[in-house]
């Protein structure tokens, strides 16, 4: 039972943390280890995001269906390659592989060396002010209609950082989003599509190690902490894609950067262990 309490709990964390621009995978490592649970392991948190991204299919169902329908008919029909819809399946195919690539590649590492906490802690602050920066001094006179090929490889190699824990996959796309002159909705949305194949082809890769591995729970918790992830998560898709169309991140930057101090002072202490 003790289980399935801490998984709900990440499951929580999870849901909240996924699409807003402050690092998961940050916060499945550090409160964690805060609340004494340990680290809960790169297999469980790739299979709990599942969870968030089947809040963006069914969130986004409309978008991913539609252009779904318009690339596969343009593989046969030459006179629809030009369509926003087509070439926006072939942005998030072709923007998704370095972050498939650099997985498969790095994935020892990924799964040891980058979930040492002053790694994260580092990333949060630095990724932070990155962000704070690209949302301060990027234009915003770009929508989501104009995207090409060039800014999809561009938000894909952004989106790939986040296999280092503390960059946040939403984070670094929304970044480079900015930085090439996207406004927040647009950078947002495209961010939200591009990491569907990347969390879902994860979490499916995981699957494996869920009965074992470097898993602290069991089938039954991990399955409750997805759907808590989903139904969190769905709700943070809602209220984050209407705060982005008036807001800045600036309250997510300073968010980013006192956890990052926050991390380092507890590591000094002695609270946390890295």
């Amino acid at each position: 039972m003790w289980d399935v309490l801490q998984a709900v709990v990440l499951g929580v964390i999870q849901g909240l943390t996924e699409f807003l621009p402050i690092s998961s995978s940050a916060h499945l490592r550090i409160y964690p280890e805060l609340f004494g649970w340990g680290d809960p392991g790169a297999a469980f948190t790739a299979v709990i995001q599942i969870g968030t991204e089947l809040a963006v299919l069914i969130y986004f169902r409309e978008d991913i269906l539609r252009i779904a329908s318009m690339w596969l008919r343009s593989l046969v029909k030459p006179e629809l390659r030009g369509h926003l819809d087509a070439r926006m399946g072939w942005f998030i195919i072709i923007g998704s592989l370095p972050i498939v690539v650099l997985g498969v590649l790095l994935k020892d590492v990924i799964e040891k060396d980058f979930r040492n906490l002053w790694i994260i802690a580092t990333m949060l602050i630095v990724m932070g002010i990155v962000l704070g920066v690209a949302d301060r001094f990027g234009r915003t006179d770009k929508e989501i209609k104009q995207i090409t090929l060039r800014d999809a490889v561009l938000m894909g190699a952004a989106q790939a950082l986040a296999l280092v824990p503390g960059v946040s996959r939403s984070g670094a796309t929304l970044s480079m989003g900015r930085a090439l002159g996207y406004d927040r909705e647009a950078a947002t949305r495209y961010a939200f599509l591009l990491a569907i194949p990347a969390v879902v082809g994860a979490g499916l890769f995981e699957l494996k190690d869920i009965p074992g591995g470097d898993n602290p729970y069991g089938v039954g918790p991990t399955v409750v902490g997805t759907v808590v992830s989903f139904v969190v998560g769905y709700a943070a898709i809602a209220w984050l894609l209407r705060y982005v169309s008036t807001r800045s991140y600036t309250p997510f930057v300073l968010y980013r950067v006192a956890l990052g101090v926050a991390t380092f002072i507890l590591l000094g202490v002695g609270v946390l262990n890295a």
